[in-house]
């Protein structure tokens, strides 16, 4: 049995509670109407029992005359048929009544009633009908009382029930006819109203929410990318601000979040099958070429003499040690990929780690005529970050520089004092006179190997480790667009 959705368990619930307080303020009408009734009826007549009281002609020397009580009770029920009139003792018995025969039910009335409706008690005040069972009068009737005195003393009560057989069988013949009937259509008209105003207010309130679920139910089915079909859907939900507009909101952030993650992950996946590529495309290439020097030692090592053999060595082994090099440059960034390096921070002088990287390129850049300039700014703060690595970041830019710069090229790094965040910090530039970066490799040359055509300058995995590690330090590397320079690259450390 498929489940009820909450916008018909909100509208059952509605109606149902709907229909309980419509049958309760019906009631509570008609019970406050009885009421009102009643205490109408009661004050109207209040005096009535102390008009009766107060005829001479009930009473004679030795008492009551029963014939004279007869008379005027037969002449009040004939004239107001819904009253009846009893006589009762001090203590509470019937000694005088009209009632047909058969018809008296009690011989006796409960005076507490008449003495609070004698003390001045709020109206209306119920009292026994002698005319109905004992414990059958639904919580009394409202009545007329006064007291009674012969000669001087107290010789009983006057009491008139104000609602009596015939009230009672013309109410309930009422009751039955048109005007209840039309109470309850009315109550059952107002009910239904109230009911579909109150689905329609349900079917609009929760219509966002309505929304919100079909949204949920897309990415389930299918992901992020039904994001672009769901996202007028989810800003209208948004645009509220109750809490189903909040979740909303919540939601759109989430699935906004997704899809950036989600693209974020795919531009990850394609830059590592580029990686792959990459690698296993400059793996290749000295592969191939040591395996062919190494083949043919083998196949002419009797023709070759021993200039020829040691210079298929030498080339063999430059290649070998290429391979080696990339090797270990690719185990270096998976490491500072996955974490396992973090860097250990101290405070030393950029300015002197430039001059000691000088004295180790010094042999390299002789000899291929190439000059390093070092321009320091005086009064360059310390830095803090991890020795070992900014050593790591230079060496990688200054022999990527020796390597693409011509003979009688400048190599320069620049040290300058720049602002941070909270305290000064240095600026490095590394420039040289090489044949640049090119333009169609400038956006991927830091988050990939990218190979250039002949003659012009790529990049490797050594710019991809030294951005690795200015992140690990809080920073990061740029292309520094300089027009009449070769490749300039800046980085800031604090």
């Amino acid at each position: 049995m498929k489940a009820w959705t909450l916008s018909r368990r909100l509208s059952l619930v509605f109606a149902v509670l709907l229909l309980a307080c419509s049958g309760v303020s019906a009631w509570l009408q008609m019970a406050a109407s009885e009421r009102q009734e009643r205490e109408v009826t009661q004050r109207l007549s209040l005096g009535l029992a102390a008009h009766i009281a107060g005829h001479a002609e009930l009473m004679r020397p030795q008492g009551l005359d029963p014939m004279a009580v007869r008379r005027l009770f037969d002449m009040l029920m004939a004239v107001n048929p819904s009253v009846e009139v009893y006589l009762l003792d001090p203590a509470g018995r019937i000694v005088a009544q009209a009632a047909p025969p058969g018809h008296l039910k009690q011989d006796r009335v409960d005076l507490a009633p008449v003495h609070r409706l004698l003390a001045g008690a709020a109206l209306p005040v119920l009292g026994d009908d002698p005319r109905m069972p004992p414990g059958s009068q639904g919580g009394g009737k409202v009545f007329s009382a006064a007291p009674l005195r012969v000669d001087g003393r107290d010789a009983g009560y006057v009491y008139v029930v104000l609602s009596g057989e015939e009230r009672d069988a013309l109410n309930a013949h009422i009751a039955a006819g048109s005007a209840l009937r039309i109470t309850l259509w009315a109550t059952a008209l107002v009910a239904l109203l109230g009911l579909v105003a109150g689905l329609v207010a349900f079917r609009s309130i929760t219509r966002p929410l309505r929304q919100l679920t079909g949204a949920v139910q897309d990415f389930e089915r299918e992901g992020v990318a039904a994001f672009g079909r769901t996202a007028p859907a989810l800003q209208a939900v948004a645009r509220g601000q109750d809490e189903i507009g909040v979740l909303g909101q919540a939601f759109e952030r989430m699935a906004r979040r997704i899809d950036a993650q989600w693209q974020e992950l795919t531009a990850q996946d394609q830059q590592r099958r580029e990686l792959f590529a990459n690698i296993s495309h400059d793996l290749r290439t000295p592969l191939t070429s040591l395996h062919g020097y190494l083949e043919t030692l083998r196949m002419k090592a009797e023709q070759l003499d021993a200039d020829e053999r040691r210079r298929y060595l030498d080339i063999a082994l430059g290649q070998s040690r290429k391979v080696g090099r990339l090797a270990q440059e690719l185990f270096e960034l998976a490491r500072l990929e996955y974490g396992v390096v973090q860097p250990e921070k101290e405070r030393f002088a950029l300015a002197d780690l430039v001059q000691d990287l000088f004295q180790k390129f010094e042999l390299a850049a002789e000899a291929r005529r190439q000059r390093l300039v070092a321009d320091i700014a005086p009064g360059l703060p310390g830095v803090t970050a991890d020795l070992a690595m900014i050593e790591r970041v230079l060496t990688n830019l200054l022999d990527n520089a020796i390597r693409h710069t011509p003979e009688g090229g400048v190599i320069t790094v620049r040290l300058q004092t720049a602002a941070g965040s909270g305290r000064a910090g240095v600026q490095v530039e590394v420039a040289d006179t090489g044949p640049g970066i090119p333009d169609a490799l400038q956006p991927v040359i830091f988050t990939r190997p990218a190979f250039a055509t002949r003659g012009e300058r790529g990049g490797g995995l050594g710019l991809m480790i030294v951005r690795r590690i200015l992140q690990l330090h809080g920073s990061d590397i740029r292309l520094v667009p300089r027009p009449g320079a070769g490749a300039v690259f800046a980085f800031g450390l604090e």
